[in-house]
């Protein structure tokens, strides 16, 4: 079991906080979403959230239609002994995000990131705002990154370092947005709404203005003097080697698996119920346990996993496509069957029939 006093500390996350930290322990990489009005604001949080909870280097790529494969390298590396852009994670607006020239940011590094070691150049943390509007070949070499934990230069090869997430940030609302093998190899999604808060950015203002104010106000005496991170490199390994150590029953096990058979058969699904996913799935659920004080996965902890893990693989059919039409049905019936269908409603509808079937 986890010290009570990192469970403690855990119990104090916020969302965008656990969702990185789960990725850490697992040494998988996440998609964020939000509404299109808060997307610098989350950015931000992020930046604040690798710098200050985790005490990481962290790098945003400014991803368009037009950014190419060295953009997108350029992006993510350091020449090294260059000093940092700013001591701050967090960079004025007019720096930040109204020069358009550049496609790309520097790496900010936090002092604290010594102390995670191996860093060969490329960020602990990589921000890939709006991921989904990339070219198609610089997708790619994002997924060859997160697969191999490498990037290739004209020079060079260079290795991530042992801590490393790569978090999509998009906008937009929920769904599959980009590239079929690059969606499934994300390991969860989260959805944040500016109602969600963005509690470490709201820590950098003196007052209580608003964060959506055009001039930024001074960071806090404590934002700058934070000696040491929340969550450090050897709480990670323990709760790694503990999600390694959690036992699932055999009906636990039952349980998952009628999930992802219901998933597949469900008549509103096109795909995305992939081998990948299970896998997730299960990894998902064991990493969740210590961070709850057990040793062992329960069905609860599995359905938690379900909805982070198949929200954003689920591809909704098309009304023409829906099975039963090869059996004679109205198409009229099918489109308002359909109709506002989204992945969060096949998840719900799933995770009632297997709770069903269990008590059955």
């Amino acid at each position: 079991m986890a010290d009570p006093a990192l469970l403690n500390r855990i119990h104090e996350l916020s969302d965008l906080e656990l969702a990185a930290l789960i990725c850490f322990i697992a040494r998988e990489h996440c998609i964020i979403d939000t509404d299109p009005d808060s997307i610098y604001e989350l950015l931000q949080e992020l930046e604040l959230v690798a710098a200050n909870v985790f005490g990481l280097s962290h790098a945003v790529v400014d991803c368009s239609e037009h950014i190419t494969i060295d953009d997108f390298a350029n992006a993510i590396l350091s020449p090294e002994g260059s000093p940092a852009r700013s001591s701050s994670p967090v960079r004025t607006r007019q720096d930040s995000y109204f020069l358009h020239t550049p496609a790309f940011r520097s790496i900010s590094r936090s002092p604290l990131s010594e102390g995670f070691g191996d860093n060969n150049g490329i960020a602990n943390v990589i921000i890939a705002k709006n991921l989904d509007q990339a070219p198609r070949q610089v997708q790619i070499q994002a997924l060859e990154l997160m697969r191999t934990k490498r990037i290739y230069t004209r020079t060079s090869v260079r290795n991530a370092p042992k801590q490393f997430l790569f978090i999509a940030l998009l906008s937009g609302g929920r769904g599959p947005k980009l590239t079929k093998h690059l969606n499934d190899h994300m390991f969860i999604s989260h959805f944040h709404g500016p109602e969600d808060g963005f509690p470490n950015l709201e820590d950098m203002y003196d007052d209580g203005s608003s964060i959506s104010s055009v001039v930024k106000k001074t960071p806090t005496p404590e934002s700058e003097s934070q000696a040491l991170p929340k969550i450090s490199a050897a709480d990670i390994d323990q709760l790694a080697q503990l999600s390694d150590l959690t036992t699932v029953s055999v009906e636990v096990k039952q349980y998952q698996q009628n999930i992802v058979s219901f998933l597949r058969l469900h008549r509103a699904v096109a795909g995305g119920i992939s081998a990948v996913a299970t896998n997730h799935l299960d990894k998902l659920a064991r990493c969740l346990a210590p961070l709850h004080g057990l040793g062992y996965t329960t069905p609860s902890l599995i359905t938690l996993a379900a909805r982070k893990i198949y929200q954003h693989r689920i591809a909704v059919v098309s009304p023409e496509n829906e099975r039963s039409m090869q059996w004679g049905s109205d198409i009229d019936a099918v489109e308002v069957l359909l109709k506002g269908v989204c992945s969060d409603d096949i998840i719900e509808d799933v995770l009632n029939r297997s709770s069903i079937e269990v008590l059955l």
